[in-house]
Parts: structure tokens; sequence; C-alpha cells
């Protein structure tokens, strides 16, 4: 090898030509061949070579080091590009450029910057997954089971945070409506618990220790088996509030009816007025705290077992009550019956105790249910042959008002009578229509019903035609008159064209004549015996034997009356009577 480098003695600096010009010296002063020289030279060659050798390997290591470095800062700027979804967050270089400790220098400020936002976004997906699994763990009932929510580093763009955003809004939204719901619940079980008079807060707790007043609204319990179990309750005590009533009711009813019986002074009913106020009450109308608890209901009880005890003691008085009740029902519609028998068979069956007294007292209030809807049946009937009596009466009151000479003098009321008259008239001339109606809805009813219609023991139909039969009698009767009076006329003027005029017979002699027998003691024809019009209004009966009053008080429309011939021709000509000359 060429010595090329000298010492530089400016420098003072030992190099490669100085130093081998000092092993040429001492080789010299030493004697070594060229052939040891040349043997050493090349020794001092190979070992540079191997030293520049380590260098270049080593560098091309570091830059290879370089290299990968710069690799992996790439792909993770891509990567993170790639889960933020938006490039334009920081400045990516667009190309390599430049040696590569330049790219790294380049890339470093993005790569930090990228790994700021990711920070940054993953504790914003953290907390948003956090409160989702916290609401579906508090829905599910199993929050504090749940631990730290595991978030996904690959997709961190805002359109995944939006969409669990979008998500934690809506179960916020569904917890609130569970919230709100809990609440009703609670407040019903409240409502119900105290109309029940139950303990709410052991009622309510037993559902969900949370529930009751001393836990915050946000720390109630929104599972779905709570408001499961809390609907449960509150149906189960809604169905006691409805039992309950109904118990309530029942013995409410039972209080009015024996009260009703054995005739308890207001002072004591009044101690159960908040038994007897809720009686007609739907269940949702009862809201009074208490109004239905147990005590109640059992001192209700109690008070109806004692009453019972009493009625048991006063059946025959109540017994006997009834039987009036009932005997005045049959009365009304005129249905006779024998009302000694039915007292005797009462009596016979208390005094044997064959009979319980609630079920003898049963089947009377059954006999005058049906008394009452036989009663219902006869109405229209009997409507109209009050009617028709009404009307009878009138006839017989015009019949006397035709009878009565002075009925035109300036009397006190005259102008009254005069227009009942007129009414009367009126009246009258509907009595065939009225029995004709009368009689078709008898029948009709008999045919219905299979049964006879009897008014006060007595068939109605029979007592329709036996007014009909006398009606025509009568007619007949007047129509004789009218001849007889015609008749006497024609004689009475033959004398008198030859004599002169004389009183009248009739006048003279200051008698009327007979038109018929009385034996039937009414005044137009129909025996006032079967249509007593007192008993049919008023239901009473009369001391006597047949239980009807007085024939002459109770007008039947069905009498003869004695009338002279005038007043005879003009009741039938409906005109007033002239009187006769003197």
């Amino acid at each position: 090898m060429a010595v090329t480098n000298a010492e530089n003695p400016l420098l003072g600096e030992t190099t490669c030509g100085s130093l081998l010009q000092k092993l040429q010296e001492i080789w010299d002063e030493v004697g070594e061949s060229d052939e040891e020289r040349d043997k050493m030279l090349l020794q001092i060659e190979q070992e540079c070579l191997d030293v520049y050798k380590r260098k270049v390997e080593k560098a091309a290591k570091s830059r290879a080091q370089l290299l990968q470095v710069l690799s992996d800062a790439k792909l993770e700027l891509s990567t993170l590009v790639s889960a933020l979804g938006d490039k334009s967050l920081v400045d990516i270089p667009d190309k390599a450029s430049g040696t590569i400790k330049e790219q790294l220098a380049a890339i470093a400020p993005a790569l930090e910057q990228l790994w700021k936002q990711k920070e940054e976004r993953v504790k914003e997906f953290s907390d948003v997954q956090s409160q989702i699994q916290k609401i579906c763990g508090e829905i599910a009932g199993n929050a504090s089971e749940l631990g730290a929510p595991a978030v996904d580093e690959s997709d961190l763009s805002l359109k995944k945070l939006d969409e669990y955003q979008v998500k934690l809004q809506e179960l916020q939204k569904e917890k609130s409506d569970r919230l709100h719901k809990v609440l009703e619940f609670v407040s019903t079980v409240h409502d119900l618990c105290a109309v029940l008079g139950m303990d709410f807060f052991s009622t309510v707790t037993e559902v969900h220790p949370s529930l009751d007043d001393t836990t915050g609204v946000q720390s109630k319990s929104i599972s779905n088996d709570t408001l499961s179990r809390l609907a449960k309750t509150v149906s189960a005590l809604n169905e006691d509030k409805k039992q309950r009533l109904h118990k309530l009711q029942e013995l409410a009813t039972q209080l009015i009816d024996l009260w009703n019986l054995m005739d308890t002074p207001e002072e004591e009913r009044r101690l159960f007025d908040h038994v007897t106020c809720n009686i007609s009450a739907s269940v949702d109308e009862v809201t009074v705290p208490g109004s239905l608890a147990l005590d109640l209901i059992e001192q209700a009880e109690i008070e109806v077992e004692r009453l019972d005890q009493l009625k048991a003691s006063r059946m025959k008085e109540i017994a006997f009550k009834k039987q009036v009740e009932l005997e005045e029902i049959f009365a009304r519609v005129h249905i006779e019956i024998d009302p000694e028998a039915a007292r005797e068979k009462i009596m016979a069956l208390i005094d044997s105790g064959n009979v319980e007294p609630t079920e003898l007292l049963a089947d009377m209030d059954n006999q005058i249910a049906k008394a009452k809807e036989e009663a219902h049946s006869r109405k229209e009937i009997l409507d109209r042959v009050e009617k028709w009596m009404s009307t009878c009466e009138e006839e017989s009151w015009l019949e006397d008002y035709n009878r009565d000479e002075n009925r035109y003098n300036s009397s006190r009321g005259a102008h009254l009578n005069l227009k009942r008259a007129e009414k009367a008239r009126i009246l009258v001339n509907k009595i065939p229509g009225m029995v004709d109606t009368l009689v078709a809805k008898t029948r009709a009813w008999e045919e219905a019903r299979g049964i006879t219609f009897t008014y006060d023991g007595v068939p109605l139909l029979a007592m329709l035609d036996e007014y009909a039969v006398l009606r025509q009698e009568r007619e007949e009767e007047k129509r004789r008159f009218k001849d007889q009076k015609k008749f006497s006329e024609q004689q009475n003027t033959e004398p008198e064209a030859s004599f002169g005029s004389r009183p009248s017979p009739a006048r003279a002699s200051g008698t009327k004549k007979v038109v018929g027998p009385r034996a039937n003691g009414g005044s137009n024809g129909t025996p006032s015996r079967r249509l007593s019009l007192n008993a049919s209004q008023n239901g009473s009966r009369s001391g006597t034997k047949d239980g009807r009053r007085d024939s002459t008080k109770l007008a039947s429309p069905a009498n003869y009356v004695s009338i002279s011939k005038e007043e005879a021709a003009s009741h039938v000509s409906g005109t007033d009577p002239v009187p006769a000359s003197p």
C-alpha cells in the first residue's frame, strides 16, 4: 500500500500517513525484510476493510430501522385517519419527499395530533356507551353487575358516535317513560292502600326496596320485573277493592232492609252512614281513605248479625207487616183475597218452626214482587174502569141536574153547573165506545194470561155485559116513557078541547112515576155492588160483610130512577123539561 498521508504539522494531528511513515522508520531501524513489511501492510489493509465493512452494515441496519419506523408511522397515520373517519382533522403530507428522517419529521406532528384526537374520541365513546349500558342494565334489572364497556377503536367516526348518542336518547326517553309509569303505579298503590286501610310502605317495598318515599326519584327501579310486579300488585289491590266494595254494598243493602223492616230510628242509622254512603257507588268512585278497611266491614257484619237475631225475635210483626203490604197492593188493584186465612197460615208456619224466618220473608217478598207485577199488568184496564165509572157518575149527576126545575135560576154557581152539564153530555156519548174498548182490552188480557180478569171478585166481562143489558133496558124504558108521554098528551088534548085546560095529573098529584125497581141500589143501570167507585179510588174496604161501601154512595153506572113523564122525556131528548101550565 502506498503511503498517501503525512503528518500535518500545522494541525498537529495524527493521520494514517504519519503513522505509516513512523512505521517505516521503525522497520528501518529494526531491519524488517520487505516480505515481512508487505505482509504487515496487507494485514493492516484487511483490518481497515473490516472496520469499514462493519460501519457500512451498521449504517444499513440503521437505515432499515428508520424505513420501518417510517412505514409504521405511515400505517398508523392511515389507521387513525380511517378510525376517526375524517382526513381534514390534520395536515397529512400527500407524498414522500426528502430523506427518511425528514419524512419522519413531517409525519410526527400529524401522528401526535391524531393520537390526541383518538384519546378524546375514545373517551366520548366510553361515556356514551357507559350511559347506554347503565340504562340497559336498569331496564334488565342487573345494573350493579355490569363492568366498564369495551370501546371498538376501529371505528371512532362521528357517524358512529351519533348513532350511539341517538340510541342513548331513545333509552333516556324509555327510562323517563318507565320512571313515570313506576311513579303512577306507586301513586295508585298508595291510594288503594289508603282506601283499603293497608300499610303502603310494606306493600310497596315488597315489590322493590327502592320504591319507598325515602329513595330519590332517579334511584327507583324501572326494570321489567319491577313494572310487572307493580302491575300485578295494582291488579290484586283493585280486585280486593272490588270484592270489598261488593261485600260492603251487600251489607249496606241488608242493613237498610233490616232497618226498614224494624223501623230503626234515624239516629241509629246515622251510625252506619260510612257504610251506606257507598251502596250505589262504583269502584272508581270510592276514594275516601279507610272506607273499605277490614275492620269497617267486620263492624257492618256484626251489626247485620245482630239485626238478624233481632229480626228473628220480631218475625211475626215483620211477617204481618209484609202481609199488610201485600193486602194493600191487592186492594189497590181490586183483587180479592182472604186476609184472615193468610194471617192464620203465617202464624201456623212461625209457631211450627218448620220454616226458617229468612225463607218465610223471602217467600213473602216473592209474593209482593208478583203482586206488583200483576198490579202493573192490570193498571191500564183499571184506569179505563175508573174513567168509565167516573163518566157514569157524571151521567147520574146529569140526570139529577136535568130533573132540577130551578137549574136556570140566577143562583150562585148556576153557570158552572151549566158548563159541567155540557161536558157531561159529551162524556156520556162516549160511554159505549169506552165499554167496547174496555171489553177488548179485558179479553186480550185474559187470552194472554189464561185467567179471568176480576174486579173485587167479580169477572169484569160479566159486569160489562150486565151493564150493557141494563143500559139497553133503560133505553127501552126511556122510549116507553116517551111513547106514554105522547099518548098522554094526545088524551089530555081532547078533553081540553071540550072542557078547557086542567092541571097535569102528574103535577097535581105531586108524585113521580118509578121507571124501574131500585133493587140494585144504583142510580143509572149497573149494580153498584160490583162497581164501587170509592173502593177503586182509594183501595179501602168498608166494614160490611162483602168489604164494600154503601151502594148509594159508590155510584155504579146502573140504577133505575123515578122521574116524572116530562122529566123522562126531557132526559131522553137531552133538553130541559118545560114546566107544565098550572
